[in-house]
C-alpha cells in the first residue's frame, strides 16, 4: 500500500505545498483558485487529487499540508475521504492534516451529521473547520440576504446575494488555509504546526490572525 510521508520529499525553496482531497472537483479547484490570490511572503501550490494514494508515476513535491474535504450532502464524499486516510502515514497528523467540511450552512438537506465529521477528525486527532462553499440549487436565484452576524464581510446590515456570499465564505477559507499552510511549512518563525494543532484543537473558532 503506497502511503504518503510529510519527509519522503526535499523542502522547495520558500514554497509552501497544499493537497486538497475530496470528490468534488469544481469546489475544489475554486478553492485553490482563491487560495493561489492570497499574498503570501511564501510560493503557494496547490495540489488537487480525487482520493489516495496518488498515482506513482507523479512527480510531485513536498507535501506540507493535507486538506480532506467533506461535502455533508454526500456520502460518497465521506467514503472517499475515510479510504483515503488509510493511505496517510501517521507522522501527518501532527498538525498537517486538517478536515473541511462543506455544506454545513444547509443542514436540513445534508445526508451527513456534523457528528460523524466531529467524530472522524477527533479519531484523527486533527481540526475540523465547517464552512459553505458551493451554492446550493435551493438557493440560486435568490434574492439578496443579509450578512450573517459575526461574518468578517459583514459591514453593519449589508445585503448580499448567495453567490456573492459563498464567494466571500470561500475567500475567508482561502486565507485561513493560506495561514495554516505556510505554518505547516516552517515559513512563520516561531510558530509550528504542532502549536498550530495545539491552537484549533483547543478553540472552537480560532483566530490564526493572532498567530
Amino acid at each position: 500500500m503506497s502511503v504518503l510521508r510529510p519527509l519522503d520529499k526535499l523542502p522547495g525553496l520558500n514554497t509552501a505545498t497544499i493537497l486538497l482531497v475530496g470528490t468534488e472537483d469544481a469546489v475544489l479547484q475554486q478553492l485553490a483558485d482563491s487560495m493561489l490570490k492570497e499574498d503570501c511572503t511564501s510560493e503557494l501550490k496547490v495540489h488537487l487529487a480525487k482520493s489516495l494514494p496518488l498515482p506513482s508515476s507523479v512527480n510531485r513535491p513536498r507535501i506540507d499540508l493535507i486538506v480532506f474535504v467533506v461535502n455533508l450532502h454526500s456520502k460518497y464524499s465521506l467514503r472517499n475521504v475515510e479510504e483515503s486516510l488509510q493511505h496517510v502515514d501517521a507522522t501527518f497528523f501532527l498538525g498537517k492534516v486538517t478536515f473541511l467540511a462543506t455544506g454545513a450552512g444547509r443542514e436540513s438537506h445534508c445526508s451527513i451529521h456534523r457528528n460523524t465529521v466531529v467524530k472522524l477528525a477527533h479519531t484523527y486527532r486533527s481540526p475540523l473547520l465547517f464552512c459553505d462553499l458551493e451554492m446550493g440549487p435551493e438557493a440560486r436565484g435568490t434574492p439578496e440576504a443579509p450578512v450573517p452576524a459575526g461574518f468578517p464581510h459583514n459591514r453593519g446590515g449589508e445585503m448580499r446575494s448567495a453567490t456573492q456570499l459563498i464567494e466571500d465564505f470561500r475567500a475567508t477559507v482561502a486565507q485561513r488555509l493560506a495561514r495554516m499552510l505556510q505554518i505547516c511549512a516552517g515559513h512563520v518563525p516561531g510558530v509550528s504546526a504542532l502549536n498550530l494543532l495545539s491552537l484549533l484543537r483547543s478553540s472552537e473558532n480560532p483566530s490564526l490572525e493572532d498567530l
